[in-house]
């Protein structure tokens, strides 16, 4: 598959898509949802294409709140959290993995706070994931 379809902004991902671009990871991306779905709950999602370097980026909000960025790649996806001091706080006395802790809490801070991306490989990646979702959604 051409990875320039990623950059393309005449052609935004869809299901279709992303199932070929994911390929085995496409399963990972489908628990997601489903938690999502069924778990949380009042979950909407955009596309927004931001620029030529980044691509398409998928938004995922919980009414007016984002809860993370998606970022299509070949073969597999990644998602990214923001969290401010507070969040990052309840991430590193958790019982995240060290290096999941470690990225978030040496990664640049912005104005937004800091953000951890977890590239979507294991099955592990889901289980974390999952458990950001909530710590994002409960901590604010």
């Amino acid at each position: 598959m051409d990875s320039n379809i990623l950059f393309d902004k005449t052609i935004q991902p869809d299901d279709d898509l992303l199932r070929k671009i994911y390929g085995d990871s496409w399963i990972h991306w489908c628990e997601i949802i489903n938690h999502l779905e069924k778990e949380v709950g009042n979950i909407h999602t955009e596309w927004k294409y931001y620029y030529q370097k980044s691509g398409w980026l998928l938004q995922v909000l919980r009414k007016n709140k984002t809860v993370f960025w998606l970022r299509p790649h070949i073969g597999y996806f990644s998602i990214s959290f923001w969290f401010g001091d507070k969040g990052v706080a309840i991430v590193e006395k958790s019982d995240f993995p060290w290096q999941l802790k470690n990225e978030l809490i040496t990664a640049k801070k912005y104005m937004i706070g800091r953000c951890i991306t977890i590239h979507m490989d294991r099955l592990d990646d889901v289980i974390n994931i999952k458990k950001l979702i909530h710590l994002k959604l409960d901590k604010a």
